[in-house]
């Protein structure tokens, strides 16, 4: 059983927590020294000990932990979790209806009132995400949960337990039955390999579904596109489909051209017809410069952070620069999908790198359309940080 504390709330953070902020933020409360036990029930008052809300003890890069419920009397044990994941399941109910698409994100942190976890659906096969050993104390409950809820194939779990969000290592699978891999998936009639016993990435990142789809539905036909930092080529796969004329596809990793060759024989797609480069992607912006390369569409979807070996890449810092390179290998009239995930700065400071990119570069543009998280990446208004995907479309000239 979870032991509950009692923890004062520093009188000027007050209002934003009964205004429903749900991170418990480290630098906001005054006797955080107390708190030794990750999973302990965190019961928030302020100065006085009126109470605010109650949550749990989690440390990980954001804070503290999260807040769960507004009531005092409410206890944090398996008939809360089933409430907050049958509400899930129900404000979910289109995707499993829908054919088309077998996976999505089934339950997403704050969004749906339990920081510091993520559950992803995958046709019927479930991945928990759980974000601090905090959280983690509450497994037998999730679980149980989650079982009351839903029919379950199979479950399995990444630990991301450092304070910086970091994986794991260590068996995913916690109970079902184990498909076999690769397990096929359906995006929006796209097929894809996923592996949910392989490490933190399963093979898609599904926040991009909307992205993806119009890339096939509006932009791909007749063009030359690029798409870098590829991952497993999902972007290039939705191109190729769209009627792109050629995909090329760069990443840094060197699993990156037989995962990306995998998807695209699922979709009966020959890989050798399109073109799958192994490189730092900060070299492939020379090369192809110096090459004179030039495409009409570019992909730019970088991670917040990423280090090759002469280089460490900040979107926060350097986004703008490389922007400004991504426009040089842009055909006159093409298209840039700008794409960041960086949770630290907001769309209004993303357009700013974007409109500095082109002033720097002498070039003109307009935006065609732009996209945030799609909606069973449930968010709320009182943590915005929490929608943290940014994707434009450029249009160059």
């Amino acid at each position: 059983m979870n032991v509950e504390m009692q923890i004062q709330v520093k009188a000027k953070f007050v209002p934003k927590y009964e205004k429903g902020y749900p991170l418990i933020m480290k630098e906001s409360i005054l006797n955080g020294q107390d708190l030794q036990d990750e999973g302990t029930i965190i019961r928030l008052v302020d100065e006085r000990n009126h109470f605010i809300a109650k949550g749990y003890f989690g440390k990980q890069n954001k804070g503290y932990g999260w807040l769960l419920t507004r009531s005092e009397h409410e206890s944090i044990n398996t008939e809360f979790f089933v409430k907050k994941i049958r509400q899930a399941f129900q404000n979910r109910q289109a995707f499993f209806e829908n054919p088309e698409t077998t996976a999505f994100r089934f339950f997403n942190g704050e969004g749906d009132g339990i920081g510091g976890i993520i559950i992803d659906y995958y046709d019927g096969h479930y991945v928990i995400n759980w974000y601090s050993k905090g959280i983690y104390t509450f497994k037998e409950h999730v679980i149980n949960a989650l079982q009351q809820v839903v029919k379950v194939k199979s479950i399995y779990e990444k630990k991301r337990f450092d304070t910086k969000g970091q994986y794991v290592e260590d068996d995913d699978f916690v109970l079902g039955e184990q498909p076999e891999f690769p397990l096929l998936v359906k995006e929006n009639g796209v097929q894809f390999a996923v592996y949910l016993n392989d490490g933190a990435m399963v093979g898609v990142f599904l926040d991009q579904r909307d992205v993806r789809r119009t890339i096939r539905d509006q932009y791909a036909k007749g063009k030359n596109v690029l798409n870098m930092f590829s991952y497993t080529g999902a972007f290039s796969v939705f191109a190729a489909l769209g009627g792109a004329t050629k995909t090329t596809s760069v990443d840094l990793a060197n699993r990156s051209l037989p995962k990306t060759e995998e998807q695209f024989r699922v979709n009966g797609i020959d890989p050798d017809k399109q073109n799958i480069v192994v490189m730092d992607v900060f070299h492939y912006f020379k090369y192809a410069i110096k090459k004179n390369l030039r495409f009409d569409m570019v992909i730019l979807d970088p991670p917040s952070f990423a280090k090759s070996k002469k280089f460490t890449f900040s979107a926060a810092k350097d986004y703008q620069n490389l922007l400004k390179e991504t426009i040089q290998i842009t055909e006159d009239h093409g298209i840039i999908v700008a794409s960041t995930n960086c949770s630290t700065f907001d769309m209004k400071k993303f357009k700013q790198f974007i409109d500095g990119a082109f002033r720097e570069s002498n070039e003109r543009y307009r935006i065609r359309e732009q996209f945030s998280l799609p909606e069973d990446f449930k968010t709320i208004s009182e943590f915005k940080e929490g929608n943290y995907l940014k994707v434009v479309f450029i249009q160059k000239g």
